[in-house]
């Protein structure tokens, strides 16, 4: 990147929000790609006791694997079991005040359409100085889905909604299969939360996680698939 004289001008540098899924697997694709970034960290949120990431239940080895391949710093927000919204804040904001001392202003994120939690986000970075990038937001989440999968990355599905999703959807690999056997209603990026993944390769790893479908488990109201590393 280059200012109207010619100098070279320092990329912003960022951080990525990380959940180890598609949708922030795609955020990242596109600020890479947009060469107008400096991307320095992942972010992660870690559930205590779990030992896995919040939400996804992806164990933290297959994480850790994953910033390997990537060739990028881990760092890790660790919550408690049931954490509150209010103890999710406080340990965000540190963790981010922290990077705050590295010149780093921004977080990107891998949200497509739900204006709460985009406006969540914003309000959260904002209260201490930072912004928020969104690089797929509003983007066709078809037209994503099939770029995902064209584009060479792979996914497994972890984490399924009984209530909107059956249980044999958790496990299976994220492909145009599985696109057209899904429900009309349930949409293909899963960002209502019908259903979260784990990516295991993508065109900018080093290599491809090796790992093995575990055993499919209902726990907190939520069909669990549990990955196993090789």
């Amino acid at each position: 990147m280059k200012c109207a004289e010619g100098i070279p001008l320092e990329k912003e540098r960022v951080l990525v929000s990380w959940s180890g899924g598609k949708d922030s697997a795609m955020a990242l694709y596109e600020i890479h790609n947009s060469q107008q970034y400096t991307i320095t960290a992942l972010l992660t949120t870690v559930t205590e006791g779990y030992d896995r990431i919040s939400m996804h239940g992806v164990r933290r080895t297959l994480l850790e694997r994953q910033a390997e391949a990537l060739g990028l710093p881990l760092r890790e927000v660790f919550i408690s079991q049931g954490a509150s919204n209010q103890e999710y804040e406080s340990k965000m904001r540190d963790a981010l005040t922290e990077s705050q001392k590295e010149s780093i202003a921004s977080v990107v994120f891998g949200d497509i359409f739900l204006e709460d939690i985009r406006r969540y986000r914003e309000r959260l970075l904002s209260d201490i100085g930072m912004k928020a990038i969104f690089p797929i937001w509003k983007k066709n989440t078809t037209q994503l889905a099939r770029a995902f999968i064209e584009n060479g990355f792979k996914a497994v599905v972890v984490c399924t909604d009984p209530k909107v999703l059956d249980k044999t959807f958790a496990g299976r690999i994220y492909d145009k299969n599985f696109l057209h056997d899904l429900p009309p209603t349930i949409d293909p990026c899963g960002e209502n939360g019908e259903f979260h993944s784990f990516v295991f390769d993508a065109p900018f790893f080093k290599s491809r996680i090796a790992c093995t479908i575990g055993e499919v488990v209902l726990r907190d109201s939520f069909y669990f698939c549990d990955l196993m590393p090789v």
